[in-house]
């Protein structure tokens, strides 16, 4: 922990209070100790190191980088970084230990097929076609991947051209930009646009509108992918039908434009009757343009099984399967397999819910509720999520040291830096809580759209979140006082 102790705010509270705070923020990986870059490097410079120009900017420290070190330092509790702080649940374990346990005679330790583990491409298929309402093969309508960021990674090399575009829905996963210009592509930026509302209490789907106008225009005949994700990272909207409706038609104008749909957070869905999970290839038309991806780790706790799928017709399923054999060539088998079970045993009745599913939609409101009454007692107006485990917090209200924007990091995404990097360092220092920047997901011409925003991840124990409350009370109410 850091020695410095400010003379107000959290770190006037006893010692054992910093001992658990340390515990509560990861550990910093040994590569992040690593001194960064400084500078951009040139391409000529990249040549004489070695490294492709494909990297050219791609070295960079990210967001990760500063913000999860910057928490460890100063002893923040870190509602940062998007991943549980719990383990999952016992049928899971149960689910890898059948697969890896001989006994069992599941015979999963061995390499899977290419494509896919074909037990889990069968259940996979058997869930999408009833999601899609016609029958997927599993032979060539599903492949699976080491998480689905390799799935996306295997799609854009597989079906992007040099020169190609890429239109982006901004705020967008950091990863999609960089995996676009590693396939030789150009990112296009479509914003999403705050509603003009007044009051509190409104949800993501209420604030964060797609100008369908925009959107066509962004699109040329180099546009090749449109990257689409719901429930969406870091808003928590949910695309409506109608949405996805006029994005499908917008799409079948422009029939060179592939969806590729990133719908990782689709079983953590709050109001599955006034706003449910829809996947655009199940639209009348859309199944022949998309490429719908997922994956395990969200759904289950288990981001370390890193097991994600790709399900489409034939042609794009090839993209991913193409490219995955001379890559990873499969996903582990005994994650593979063992998600398998999984995927069938989440139907089952769960303690008393109806299902697994309905149990982690339901936990996962109940944590939704928590973190926005803790970011209220702080000011931070939460933009409620209408699924995901990401709150978008407006901060507008919230002064901070103005000091704090003329420091420099290798990772801030522009100069000076931008009010949401600079509250969220501030936050980190100040009040022991860390969120994440959104500047992190925009694109240089629309980094203004973030300044007034937090991301802050739920899910977390609840221990974590009214810790972070209690931090906010201590900081704020005593600011006041």
């Amino acid at each position: 922990l850091s020695a410095r102790t400010p003379a107000r705010g959290w770190r006037g509270t006893d010692k054992k209070r910093e001992m658990k705070s340390a515990f509560l923020s990861p550990p910093t990986p040994f590569f992040e100790a690593v001194p960064p870059l400084r500078t951009r490097t040139s391409s000529s410079l990249f040549l004489k190191a070695g490294l492709s120009p494909r990297l050219d900017g791609l070295d960079k420290p990210t967001v990760w980088h500063e913000f999860t070190p910057l928490a460890t330092e100063h002893g923040a509790i870190n509602l940062g970084q998007g991943f549980p702080d719990w383990d999952p649940p016992e049928f899971v374990v149960e689910a890898m230990r059948r697969s890896t346990d001989p006994k069992y005679g599941r015979h999963a330790n061995q390499y899977a097929r290419s494509a896919a583990h074909l037990p889990l491409a069968k259940v996979l298929a058997e869930d999408y076609s009833e999601r899609f309402g016609f029958c997927v093969d599993p032979v060539t309508e599903v492949a699976t991947a080491v998480g689905c960021t390799n799935a996306l990674f295997c799609a854009l090399q597989g079906l992007m051209f040099p020169g190609d575009e890429a239109i982006l829905l901004e705020p967008a996963f950091d990863i999609y930009t960089a995996q676009v210009k590693m396939a030789g592509g150009t990112p296009k930026y479509v914003p999403l646009r705050a509603a003009p509302l007044s009051g509190y209490n409104h949800t993501a789907n209420d604030m964060f509108k797609i100008d369908f106008t925009e959107l066509e225009e962004a699109i040329s005949p180099k546009t090749k992918v449109l990257i689409l994700n719901t429930p969406h990272n870091p808003t928590g909207k949910m695309f409506s039908r109608e949405e996805l409706e006029t994005i499908a038609d917008i799409v079948k104008r422009n029939p060179q434009v592939i969806v590729i749909s990133d719908e990782v957070y689709d079983h953590i869905v709050f109001d599955p009757i006034k706003s449910p999970h829809i996947s655009i290839a199940s639209l009348p038309g859309m199944y022949q343009h998309t490429l719908t991806l997922s994956s395990s780790g969200k759904t289950f706790s288990a981001t370390g099984w890193k097991v994600g799928w790709a399900v489409g017709p034939p042609d794009l399923v090839r993209a991913v399967s193409s490219v995955q054999q001379w890559v990873t060539f499969s996903a582990p088998t005994p994650n593979q397999d063992a998600v398998a079970a999984c995927l069938s045993q989440a139907k089952e009745p769960f303690g008393e819910f109806g299902s697994y599913y309905d149990y982690l939609a339901s936990e996962y409101r109940r944590k939704r509720d928590l973190l926005s009454g803790a970011l209220c007692s702080a000011g931070v107006s939460p933009i409620v999520p209408n699924g995901g485990f990401f709150i978008m917090g407006d901060t507008s209200e919230i002064e901070f040291p103005s000091h704090f924007m003329d420091e420099i990091t290798v990772a801030m995404p522009a100069s000076p830096m931008p009010r949401d990097w600079a509250m969220s360092r501030w936050m980190t220092q100040e009040v022991g809580v860390t969120a994440i920047p959104p500047s992190a997901f925009y694109g240089r011409n629309n980094l203004h759209l973030a300044q007034n925003l937090l991301r802050f991840a739920f899910c977390k124990d609840d221990e974590t979140i009214l810790e972070a409350q209690m931090r906010f009370k201590t900081y704020f109410e005593g600011s006041s006082t």
